[in-house]
């Protein structure tokens, strides 16, 4: 008789536990999936930027007041000492 009513407990028990486990899953599965949806925002978002950066830097660059205070990149020459 103990054992019966011991194992009638222990499946009840397994049965809410499985059912617990089932609900954390899901809601973990929401939270990843609202992650991916973030981070490919952002993503297009960080090009969409970068894209806008690049025109910047092209549209400063051919810019004649720039050119003349800031001028062209200019590149050392290394000499070596023998």
């Amino acid at each position: 008789m103990k054992a019966d009513i011991f194992f009638f407990i222990s499946s009840i028990s397994a049965v809410v536990l499985t059912i617990f486990a089932i609900i954390a899953l899901y809601y973990l599965i929401r939270v990843l999936r609202d992650f991916s949806e973030i981070s490919d925002t952002l993503k297009r978002g960080v090009d969409k930027a970068s894209g806008h950066l690049d025109d910047l830097v092209d549209m400063l660059m051919s810019n004649a007041l720039f050119r003349f205070f800031f001028g062209k990149k200019r590149t050392r020459k290394n000499s070596k000492k023998d």
